[in-house]
């Protein structure tokens, strides 16, 4: 059974997998890589920090997405 640790992903707390990346916990909540920027304990993530970057016990993750529009 995998460890479960509590973050808050946009001012909501929620349990999910230790050791996972950022990159890991963006495709388990189904979203689109291109278009999502992603905030961890207030500083933006770059999308190529994303395979690297464990989420840990805590964190506090604000994901955003691009609108097209003008």
């Amino acid at each position: 059974m995998a460890t479960m640790i509590t973050i808050w992903l946009n001012d909501e707390s929620m349990s999910c997998e230790a050791e996972q990346t950022v990159h890991q916990f963006v495709m388990q909540l189904d979203l689109p890589i291109q278009g999502t920027a992603v905030a961890i304990n207030q500083r933006i993530a770059a999308a190529s920090e994303w395979p690297t970057t464990i989420i840990a016990d805590g964190d506090q993750i604000a994901l955003f997405q691009a609108i097209a529009g003008g």
